[in-house]
């Protein structure tokens, strides 16, 4: 009986060495407290985006006139990284008078900055930065195919000048007079 006894403990003993560490572990970790949240600046970025957006949304509906204004309230505001997106973005506006140049300059110094403020501004300044630099480009190629066109219509007109001026020379040549062919020549 006491062999039978012996028998019947040995699989809760093997369970019992390696379940007791794994229970010890669990409640171990139960008493470590989790680690502070930290503080979370995604709902003032989420907000400071909205009103960026909302912003540029007012912007498609003012007149050039009042872009203008708008300019020049901007300018007058302290330079935060909020003001210097908002006046990147009247900078870039087609209807107003278009300055990427410095929109991409005000932008790079919103993506350089480490103020809380402006790292919530990153993604949208680097879309803007983004799209004012890829605009700067297109209107680059443009102006130079409008040159390259200029140069064409303009060698288009010097060729047809000197065909107008050969045409003329033609004109005035006196007339070659026709050779006759003798009676008996086959050609």
């Amino acid at each position: 009986m006491a062999r039978r006894s012996r028998l019947s403990r040995a699989p809760f003993r093997a369970l019992a060495s390696w379940m007791l560490p794994l229970v010890l572990a669990v409640l171990l970790g139960g008493c470590v407290a989790p680690p502070p949240a930290a503080p979370s600046v995604a709902g003032s970025e989420d907000v400071g985006s909205q009103s960026i957006l909302a912003y540029y949304q007012s912007l498609l509906r003012m007149t050039p006139a009042q872009i203008a204004r708008e300019r020049q309230v901007l300018a007058a505001l302290p330079p935060t990284a909020n003001t210097q997106v908002r006046i990147a973005m009247v900078l870039g506006h087609p209807r107003g008078q278009p300055d990427l140049a410095r929109a991409l300059t005000l932008l790079e110094g919103v993506l350089k900055s480490n103020d809380p403020g402006a790292v919530g501004l990153h993604p949208l300044a680097r879309l803007l930065a983004d799209n004012y630099g890829e605009r700067q480009k297109l209107e680059g190629q443009l102006e130079k195919q409008g040159q390259q066109l200029k140069d064409s219509q303009r060698k288009a007109v010097e060729l047809q000048e000197k065909i107008d001026g050969l045409a003329d020379i033609e004109r005035t040549l006196p007339q070659r007079p026709r050779a006759t062919r003798p009676a008996g020549s086959v050609r």
